[in-house]
């Protein structure tokens, strides 16, 4: 007989991640979000605060308000919140190197609403690791960001029961490329090196508690069969890991809770309605099974491979989540895998391929001693990824397959995407630059000097930092203390100088990069380049990668650069040709700025190529500008990609 719940299960969270333009604009979309049926709040912040510059930094500019909402001081975030009660809501914050800071922010806006701080739920995402391999985010080096990490986390176990206080995110780590086995193995490593670390933070009775406040934050990808046996590997993995490793004997902090979003990566800009399925088939992958169920789930929006979504879109997303909850019967059974051979040596294989990857990691050392090693895993592994859709092995309806077809009404006409209004940039600098006029400057360079003398002596920076909020100092000032004490990084690229075996395939373009080098009387010289805050590398690395195997000579210094930096570059590496990567939507006031640059530079012969998320206007304003050529996910022919640049490094020299 079929076995059914006795009591319905409750649906998990409904969220949607959003956040952009302003503090106001963001609220008034979080309040209609939730009078929609959204039943917990997710903030996206945007590039400058999620790096800890101020909105009025050389570094923030084109980025402000892009892709998140701007947070700069106690205001912001209060306005954030205005008419929500965060005693009963339930938030997640994606916020990683500046994560102590808002949730300082966040505290001290409760308190202001008298919220019992004690009772606040939620989570804030703090995993920097996964910064160095995939998103970009970090701001110091790994031993003090793995150190604030755990004094959020200490500090939340005296006075925060209910916040999770790290999300252990391998979401990223599967858009950089991780096979399921890498991405189980990253993420429990980076779980392990966090609870190692805490645990001379707590007090022993508290430390099993702590590791049940332990949440994940996962992708799921279109290969749902895979996708689904991944959740039930890792439920049986991080099980097994709290109970050998930490000694935890109550299951309920064995449990391993995690929310999702399903795959933005595998979003197409081609026939973009098909990506209403994909989503749809990738949300069956993490409710589908009860004991690896989600517990919190965002969907993207279908357009996001266009640019930002409208709230109609995100709402669409949103009616998913529910039909699926309410209206079929999924809720009201038992577990529909287990017992299941095909599933159980499924998930068999994965546990069994993790464990290896887990066990070769602990021999280096650990996840923060790996970083360079996991780097370079995932760039070799996306590589091999997109190979096989260049190969049609792996088959992309619509990209790579079945191509032709009737243009879709939902792109048609204006306004298909959201656009942040350039003014709102300037706004926000306005209200920055009235703030800290405003406010105590006594006051607020009193409570940077306590943080500073707790950040030097080793102190938890909880306490000093919910201070500094309260005094209003900025986003800025206090990632400012940081980097003076702690020092700045920069992350591996996982691309090296040094050719890899995989140039089967690419003999024709190694050959037409040889002649046009030997006509040029040195190596065909090609620069990436990443300016501004954007720290999805994925696309650059695979440039980058793929036009070193074709036998360029490449420079790709990684993420986060200034336009005067690129173009010092160039003009010292004589490039010959410069491509840049933005996908953060800033790509129209930052190669603005480059292209100015060059021909102040006298560098106006070298062609520049741009490849990000950009509407076809946008590329038409680039090409005025004087790009040569624009690149959007559509073009996934990398080779291809490299012809067009042999052509433009030697437009006589080659001819087909």
């Amino acid at each position: 007989m079929t076995e059914r719940a006795p009591i319905k299960d409750k649906p998990w969270l409904f969220r949607t991640y959003a956040g952009h333009s302003t503090a106001a604009r963001s609220n008034a979309l979080y309040r209609m979000n939730l009078a929609r049926g959204q039943t917990g709040l997710s903030v996206a912040f945007d590039l400058p605060t999620q790096t800890g510059y101020d909105s009025d930094h050389v570094l923030a500019r084109g980025e402000v308000g892009k892709v998140g909402v701007p947070i700069g001081h106690l205001g912001d975030m209060r306005a954030l919140f205005d008419q929500i009660p965060l005693e009963q809501m339930n938030t997640s914050m994606t916020i990683n190197a500046t994560a102590p800071w808002l949730l300082s922010l966040y505290i001290a806006v409760a308190e202001e609403q008298g919220a019992d701080v004690s009772a606040l739920q939620g989570t804030v995402q703090n995993d920097i690791i996964k910064e160095y391999l995939s998103r970009g985010t970090y701001i110091c080096p790994p031993a003090p960001s793995l150190r604030m990490i755990t004094d959020v986390a200490a500090h939340t176990a005296r006075h925060m029961p209910k916040w999770n206080p790290m999300n252990v995110c391998s979401y990223h780590l599967q858009e950089a490329g991780a096979t399921p086995e890498q991405e189980l193995a990253y993420a429990l490593a980076t779980a392990i090196a966090v609870l190692d670390d805490l645990r001379g933070k707590v007090e022993a009775r508290d430390f099993p508690a702590m590791v049940g406040r332990i949440s994940f934050f996962v992708n799921a990808g279109i290969r749902f069969v895979t996708e689904l046996c991944k959740m039930r590997a890792f439920t049986e993995l991080w099980d097994e890991l709290c109970r050998e490793r930490y000694g935890i004997e109550d299951e309920r902090f064995r449990r391993f809770r995690y929310g999702v979003q399903v795959n933005s990566l595998g979003l197409t800009e081609q026939q973009p309605e098909n990506n209403v399925y994909r989503i749809l088939l990738e949300t069956l992958a993490v409710t589908l099974s009860k004991n690896a169920r989600a517990r919190a789930v965002q969907l993207p929006a279908w357009n996001e491979a266009l640019g930002l979504p409208r709230p109609w879109d995100q709402q669409w997303s949103l009616r998913m989540q529910q039909i699926l909850a309410y209206e079929t019967d999924l809720l009201e059974y038992g577990d529909l895998f287990d017992g299941n051979p095909v599933i159980a040596a499924r998930v068999a294989e994965l546990k069994t391929g993790a464990r290896a990857e887990l066990a070769l990691l602990d021999g280096m050392g650990g996840a923060i001693a790996s970083i360079d090693y996991m780097k370079s895993r995932l760039v070799e592994s996306n590589a091999e990824r997109l190979n096989r859709i260049e190969a049609a092995e792996t088959v992309v309806v619509g990209v790579n397959r079945w191509q032709q077809g009737e243009p879709s009404p939902l792109t048609a006409g204006e306004g298909g995407i959201l656009v942040v209004d350039p003014a709102d940039e300037q706004d926000q600098i306005a209200r920055l630059l009235a703030w800290r006029e405003a406010r105590d400057d006594a006051a607020a360079l009193a409570a940077l000097a306590a943080l500073r003398v707790a950040a030097q002596g080793g102190a938890n920076i909880m306490p000093p930092s919910i201070a500094a909020a309260r005094a209003g100092v900025t986003t800025g000032e206090w990632a400012s203390v940081m980097r003076e004490v702690y020092g700045e990084y920069r992350g591996p690229t996982g691309v090296s100088a040094s050719p890899s075996n995989r140039t089967q395939g690419l003999e024709p373009i190694r050959e037409a990069v040889d002649q046009v080098s030997r006509r040029l009387g040195r190596r065909l010289k090609f620069l990436v380049g990443k300016p501004g805050l954007d720290g999805h590398s994925n696309g650059a690395e695979q440039i980058a990668f793929r036009a070193r195997d074709c036998g360029m000579d490449i420079t790709y210094e990684g993420i986060r650069l200034t336009p005067e930096q690129i173009v010092a570059r160039a003009a010292q590496d004589d490039a010959h040709v410069v491509g840049l990567s933005i996908l953060s939507g800033s790509h129209l006031p930052l190669i603005d700025e480059v292209m100015a640059r060059m021909r102040g530079a006298g560098l106006s012969h070298i062609p520049v190529i741009v490849g990000g998320i950009i509407p076809e206007e946008d590329a038409e304003r680039l090409e005025e500008m004087g790009v040569a050529r624009v690149y959007t996910p559509k073009d996934f022919e990398l080779n291809r990609i490299m012809m067009d640049i042999v052509a433009l490094a030697g437009p006589d020299e080659v001819a087909a």
